[in-house]
């Protein structure tokens, strides 16, 4: 519980430092919007260029794994996103209820959690887990959205208009052109490189803050707590990579131990971006981030237990 506790707390005390500010007027109305456009065009890029251009293919090409995580992440992601769509009929909301059942805080959480539960060995899942996450599981939610809002009637001209969207949408471009540099075999200019890190680094900790000052707003409307959304997340989410890890895929311990662990982790702050970005229902999303965050002290302790030697 200790590990746990740990990890989780900086998480809680970033959101409860936005959420101060804006009580405290220190920072305006529109302070969560344009934080959050911050780590859209700047961050986040920054992030998924960099994790694509520096990626060592050969040390993170591990099948079993990648097919047990993304089967299990993807899985959840569709069956949630159908569920959405049936009931609202916008494949723009269910794609970002999609994402909050699915999407796991692989990097802010699970890279440190990995590193205390398996040392070092613990690194390579934990980055498998995040590239899966934020290139693929992301890019996707994005091309789901993008679809779900375009409204025109010729089937030609919405291709169109969805391929020009992407193009200019900077998470999807950014790992593309990452993996294209990583293809010239060629490091990154020194210079470049810190200039993304310091950029890649503040991705997190803003997104946070920015998730803080969206819960200190007053939200118009009935309050939706996005309960159903966390059970799967918790619950759903970490069985049923499970099952594939060890009874489909038949991994060594460590691998299908940092599966179920990274799996069980709590909603990233991906879909409050998207979200946010997309002026999508944005408080079922925050209440879903802040209620696995807490949720998961009790089953990330559970899974600690289970996966003990």
């Amino acid at each position: 519980m200790a590990s746990v506790f740990n990890v989780i707390l900086p998480v809680f005390a970033l959101i409860l430092a936005g959420f101060a500010c804006r009580r405290l007027g220190l920072l305006g109305v529109n302070a969560a919007s344009e934080i959050n456009r911050m780590v859209v065009w700047l961050c986040l890029p920054a992030l998924l260029f960099e994790a694509m251009a520096t990626v060592v293919w050969e040390q993170i090409w591990q099948p079993g794994f990648i097919l047990a995580y993304g089967v299990g992440t993807l899985g959840i992601f569709a069956v949630v996103l159908l569920w959405g769509l049936r009931r609202s009929g916008s494949l723009a909301d269910a794609s970002v209820q999609g994402l909050s059942a699915s999407y796991a805080n692989t990097g802010y959480m699970g890279i440190p959690l990995c590193l205390l539960v398996f040392g070092d060995a613990g690194m390579e899942p934990a980055l498998i887990a995040c590239l899966i996450v934020i290139c693929v599981l992301f890019a996707l939610a994005v091309v789901c959205i993008e679809v779900g809002l375009q409204n025109e009637k010729s089937v030609w001209l919405a291709v169109r208009k969805v391929f020009v969207a992407l193009l200019k949408n900077p998470i999807v471009m950014a790992p593309l052109l990452g993996a294209l540099w990583a293809a010239t075999a060629q490091p990154l200019p020194a210079p470049l490189h810190q200039f993304l890190k310091l950029l890649a680094g503040a991705t997190g900790p803003c997104a946070l803050v920015a998730l803080g000052l969206f819960l200190a707003q007053k939200q118009a409307g009935p309050k939706q707590r996005g309960t159903g959304l966390v059970l799967i997340k918790l619950i759903a989410h970490p069985l049923i990579t499970w099952v594939l890890a060890v009874y489909v895929f038949r991994l060594p311990p460590m691998w299908a131990h940092a599966a179920l662990l990274l799996s069980a982790l709590p909603t990233g702050t991906g879909p409050f971006m998207l979200a946010e970005f997309y002026r999508r229902e944005g408080a079922q999303v925050s209440s879903t981030i802040l209620l696995s965050t807490l949720g998961s002290l009790l089953t990330l302790s559970i899974c600690l237990y289970l996966i003990a030697p």
